[in-house]
């Protein structure tokens, strides 16, 4: 059995807040990454296995709700622990931090021989701190407008939609990759720091990863002196507003999620019916028949060539609308032609225009060929009138 000695590094509060933000991180980078690259094999097999791009949003947004209700019991947490409790703040930023980085790149490429000596929190693991706050405020926000984007385009400009669906999704990418490269090689590959499981960390440990902070702990001057009255003072003060501010959050996590319905939860859903198949082929309609022209008596314009003409032709030309200057409702205007001169040659179908242009087959007014072997005959024997 071992005996090294071991320092209370994280209490079972910092644990819970720990891993209730690394399933909500997992499930949201996982279910995230799947929809951004939605046509990948891996994505689609993992969508197929989840149940669907309906269940993964579902999912995606379920573990959005435990990051901000995480990220409620953080500030509560934090705000116990060095307001109440009077715990020194070391997760700030400070210049130590800035010598420290450049010390540890001097020392990473061997020009120096030892890294520099850290505190509780090493200047990676303060960097890593505010990249997720920065990080949980630009996704809740991006988040917030794909999520409710009528209610969000009702106070902004709709181009911030497509802008916050880019700016989520990268900021997405650079999370899990900064989980990936920075964060797991540091807590799992470079050392195996059990101190989130177990809460606490070896002297060894210690002294290489937080020597700064051992020697507080040995010197026993790492935690603020006792005052019983001063933290009952400040926890009456603290607890009514927390627990308002608390209750304002999450309303916000309420409007969050139940805001709006959008224009999709909007469509009624679908339902099953049962599809209709005939017994019977379906009868084709039974076509019209084709309207035969007028009984032609004799081939003159009084025996049935006038009445072809003003049925067939008469719309568009006629006195007043003179399509072309040409006029065919009556026998003399007929023989006059329009605007490019007689359409009609007595004596001669080959040569009269209107002959040429019906057997072109292509004039709006088209006759049939039964119409067109009268005009022809009608032509042929002189265009005559009676």
């Amino acid at each position: 059995m071992s005996t090294e000695r071991a320092y209370k590094r994280f209490t079972i509060s910092d644990r819970i807040e720990h891993w209730s933000e690394m399933l909500a991180f997992l499930t949201l980078g996982t279910t995230g990454l799947i929809q951004r690259y939605a046509k990948w094999p891996i994505s689609l097999k993992i969508m197929e296995g989840l149940g669907g791009i309906d269940r993964v949003r579902l999912i995606h947004h379920s573990a959005a709700v435990l990051l901000m209700l995480a990220v409620i019991y953080h500030i509560g947490a934090a705000g116990y622990k060095y307001y109440v409790k009077r715990t020194p703040i070391k997760m700030l930023p400070n210049l130590r931090d800035v010598t420290n980085a450049w010390g540890w790149v001097l020392y990473n490429l061997g020009k120096r021989d030892r890294h520099p000596q850290e505190d509780r929190f090493t200047f990676g693991e303060k960097l890593e701190y505010w990249a997720f706050v920065w990080g949980t405020i630009v996704m809740g926000l991006t988040g917030f407008a794909l999520w409710n984007p009528l209610a969000t385009s009702r106070l902004l400009p709709g181009v911030v939609i497509p802008a916050a669906k880019l700016a989520h999704s990268l900021e997405a990418v650079l999370a899990v990759l900064a989980i990936i490269i920075w964060h797991f090689y540091n807590v799992h590959i470079k050392m195996l720091n059990k101190s989130m499981f177990t809460g606490k960390m070896s002297e060894e440990d210690m002294l290489h990863e937080h020597p700064l902070e051992l020697a507080d702990i040995k010197a026993g001057v790492h935690l603020p002196i006792p005052d019983p009255e001063g933290e009952k003072k400040r926890l009456r003060i603290f607890l009514p507003v927390y627990f308002v501010a608390a209750a304002v959050m999450l309303a916000g996590v309420y409007f969050f999620i139940a805001g709006e319905n959008t224009a999709l939860a909007t469509v009624p859903p679908a339902t099953d019916i049962e599809i209709f198949v005939p017994l019977t082929p379906t009868p084709f309609p039974t076509a019209a028949p084709t309207p035969t022209s007028a009984p032609i008596l004799s081939v003159t314009w009084d025996g049935g060539v006038g009445e072809l003409f003003n049925t067939k032709c008469g719309t568009c030309h006629n006195a007043s609308a003179m399509l072309g200057g040409l006029d065919l409702t009556s026998y003399q205007s007929a023989l006059t032609g329009g605007k490019s001169g007689p359409v009609v040659v007595p004596g001669d179908p080959d040569n009269s225009p209107v002959i040429i242009r019906q057997e072109a087959g292509n004039h709006p007014g088209q006759l049939s060929p039964e119409d067109i072997d009268i005009l022809r005959e009608w032509i042929s024997t002189g265009a005559l009138e009676k």
